[in-house]
C-alpha cells in the first residue's frame, strides 16, 4: 500500500486519498465505539437512548460521564469502556496520522531497511 523507499514520493491527489480512506477507517473505529457505548449504556445501565449516546459520546471523547450508574453491572460496564474508549482515541489518531508520519519519513529517507 506505502512506496517504498526507493520510490517517488506519491503525489499529492493520491495522498490526499490515502488521507481521505485513513480517515474513514478512524470514523468506522470510532462509530463502532459509539454504538457499542450506546447499546452498553441503554442495555446494562438502563438509560434512554439518548441519555446513553450523551455518556457514551462523553467517554469517548474523554470528557467524563454524565449520569452517576447506580447497579454494579452499570459500574463495570462504564469503568471497562472507559478503558476501552482511551484505546480507541488513540487508535483512531494513529490511523489518521500514520500517513503524515510515513510521508515524512520517506520524503528525509529514514524508513528502515
Amino acid at each position: 500500500m506505502n512506496e517504498k523507499k526507493g520510490e517517488k514520493l506519491l503525489p499529492w491527489p493520491r495522498f490526499l486519498k490515502r488521507m481521505a480512506l485513513s480517515s474513514l477507517l478512524a470514523l468506522g473505529i470510532v462509530s463502532f465505539a459509539l454504538g457499542a457505548g450506546i447499546a452498553g449504556y441503554h442495555s446494562i445501565a438502563g438509560l434512554d437512548w439518548i441519555d446513553a449516546l450523551l455518556n457514551a459520546s462523553m467517554i469517548l471523547t474523554g470528557m467524563g460521564p454524565v449520569d452517576p450508574m447506580k447497579s454494579t453491572a452499570a459500574k463495570v460496564f462504564a469503568s471497562a469502556y472507559a478503558l476501552f474508549s482511551g484505546v480507541v482515541f488513540l487508535s483512531a489518531v494513529a490511523v489518521v496520522l500514520a500517513p503524515i508520519f510515513h510521508r515524512v519519513l520517506h520524503k528525509f529517507h529514514l524508513d528502515d531497511d
